[in-house]
């Protein structure tokens, strides 16, 4: 039991038990493509992120090697994330002062926050909490952090810095660099070359991954014209491992990235979750959400521990991982022993990478959240959807990267409330030659039964709404004339029901009852009646105030057996 245990929350034992000699070259031959991806793209996030280059190695080493023992999907790729690294840099840079060392040390401490929420969320199985990113918000809140991402990287590109607080002052700043011919000729040929190399390969879908030739060819450039002293480089690396860099904290420290380390945790699991699904569904597999959540919150507390910053999931890497054959977490660790490999034995090649061609991959991967296509489509869909996409979209870039994520919380919420404020609501009636009861505004054929209104409310009741489900209701009732004397109210989609609404429907039932109409309840669900009864209504709403289904109220409302009153037979149950 214990063993069986232990295997569940450690997949990797799984994976090691079962491993297939058929797997081992294909493994082994993605995890060296994988790791001409992870070395660039991890030191553009540590620069993106305002840390040292070789966080950005450390932050892919370690938390890959913990996903890989803890993580229950085959191949999913962790590391340094485009959506992270802006919201990283707003919550440490303030509290670093300028100080490295610092500023390393908090990117560590956040990762270790960001870890234990997310491992704490795991063990409660609280994974739903995603939802509270809807899709709208999600695609017009990563538009804006993509944005912020390659405005940041063009200064980078064209071989100038600015310096500018919002993204607005950048822009402008950027205007007046180029304007005012701070523009390095040689940075910008590599860095437009480099852009041009990455996408022309990538979209031609080439074996040679066009990140790694882009940086193997300005390096190589770089190196043979001796320019790594005529325009920014990356510099080289430290020798050496990853170790503890957590020196100089406060418990000050803690409450100022308690709000950045609980937006991170959301938007990192939000972003694994839906890329670990993809890619299990893809290989006929299933993933657990709560153990994705737990695995990725140890795999944080692993990198902070060590001079890491928060990660997730790669929706750029872990693709190359897949498409080079990947088959098992072994890939990724290979990739994580070359990193090494390559911080022991050559840390100084990066003396002679230019910062615009890593710019370059970061503007590229940054794109790669833009999603024009998702907000075109919300434009085509639902206009709403769309406003909210837009709303988020400006909150990110006019109040900040961590405030926006409380913007894109509270209109995802907003958009919750409004949907279930107005929902849809309709009368229903009979058409002839369909089965059951349809709705009269599309069907005007169809007709209302005599002495008798049948409604529909297509959401919970609760206290936002309860008002405008009465007034429905009455509004219906009044233009349906004075010989009503039933309201049959279709519940099924009623899912739920507050105090506040209770009253409502008190109020309705006295309004009904002064007209003489009795109300009805068919279809509601059980868990719905029982929520009455403990609100003390079974005096109010008897048994006989309940139908099985909306052709039983009928027939004892007419005193008929699925008929018309004409005595003509009727179906009314699909």
């Amino acid at each position: 039991m214990a063993g069986k245990l232990l295997r569940g929350w450690v997949p990797g034992i799984d994976t090691a038990l079962g491993y297939r000699r058929a797997w081992l070259v294909p493994d082994l031959r993605a995890g060296v493509v994988l790791t001409t991806l992870l070395i660039p793209v991890g030191i553009g996030y540590a620069e993106v992120a305002g840390l040292p280059p070789e966080a950005g190695l450390y932050a892919t080493i370690i938390p890959v090697l913990a996903y890989a023992i803890f993580g229950p999907s085959r191949i999913l790729v962790l590391g340094p994330d485009s959506a992270l690294a802006p919201i990283i840099a707003v919550a440490i840079l303030p509290l670093a002062l300028g100080d490295t060392a610092r500023a390393v040390a908090l990117a560590g401490l956040l990762a270790i926050m960001v870890g234990l929420i997310l491992l704490v969320g795991g063990l409660l199985r609280l994974g739903f909490v995603t939802d509270l990113l809807s899709k709208p918000i999600r695609v017009g809140y990563l538009n804006a952090l993509a944005l912020l991402v390659i405005i940041s990287q063009v200064p980078a590109l064209l071989g100038f810095s600015v310096d500018a607080e919002s993204p607005f002052e950048r822009v402008v700043a950027i205007v007046g660099g180029i304007t005012g011919g701070e523009v390095d000729e040689t940075a910008m040929l590599i860095g437009l070359g480099s852009l041009l190399v990455i996408i022309v390969l990538s979209w031609r879908k080439t074996r040679i991954p066009g990140v790694l030739a882009a940086v193997v060819g300005a390096t190589a450039l770089t190196a043979i014209f001796g320019l790594e002293n005529e325009l920014p480089v990356v510099g080289a690396l430290p020798q050496g491992l990853p170790a503890p860099a957590l020196g100089g904290l406060q418990w000050s420290d803690v409450a100022g990235l308690v709000l950045p380390a609980f937006g991170i945790s959301l938007i990192a699991f939000a972003d694994t979750a839906v890329l670990s699904r993809t890619f299990a569904a893809r290989r006929g597999e299933s993933v657990d959400g709560s153990q994705e959540m737990s695995a990725i919150g140890l795999s944080n507390i692993a990198g902070g521990l060590l001079g890491g910053f928060p990660i997730s999931a790669s929706s750029s890497r872990t693709p190359v991982a897949e498409r080079a054959g990947a088959r098992t977490q072994l890939t990724s660790v290979v990739g994580a022993l070359l990193i090494v490999v390559f911080m022991l034995l050559a840390p100084g090649l990066t003396g002679y990478l230019p910062s615009a061609a890593i710019a370059a991959v970061v503007i590229v991967a940054a794109a790669g959240l833009v999603d024009a296509k998702g907000f075109l489509a919300l434009v085509r869909m639902s206009r709403v959807d769309a406003l909210l996409s837009l709303a988020a979209f400006v909150g990110v870039l006019v109040v900040g990267v961590i405030q926006g994520i409380g913007v894109a919380i509270i209109l995802s919420l907003g958009a919750f409330v409004s949907h279930a404020w107005r929902p849809y609501r309709a009368e229903l009636g009979r058409v002839h030659g369909l089965r059951g009861y349809h709705d009269l505004s599309r069907h005007p054929e169809g007709e209302r039964l005599p002495g008798i209104v049948i409604v529909r409310f297509d959401a919970p009741l609760f206290f936002a709404n309860g008002g405008i489900f009465d007034d429905y209701v009455r509004a219906t009732v009044t233009a349906a004339g004075s010989d009503v004397r039933t309201v049959i109210l279709a519940a099924e989609p009623i899912t739920e029901i507050d105090t506040t609404a209770v009253d409502e429907l008190v109020e309705l039932d006295d309004f009904l009852a002064s007209r003489g109409v009795t109300l009805i309840f068919a279809e509601m669900k059980g868990p719905v009646k029982d929520r009455l009864h403990s609100y003390g209504m079974s005096a109010r709403f008897p048994p006989e105030r309940f139908a099985s289904t909306v052709g039983t109220a009928v027939d004892e409302a007419t005193g008929t057996l699925r008929g018309d009153l004409d005595g003509t037979p009727w179906d009314d149950e699909p």
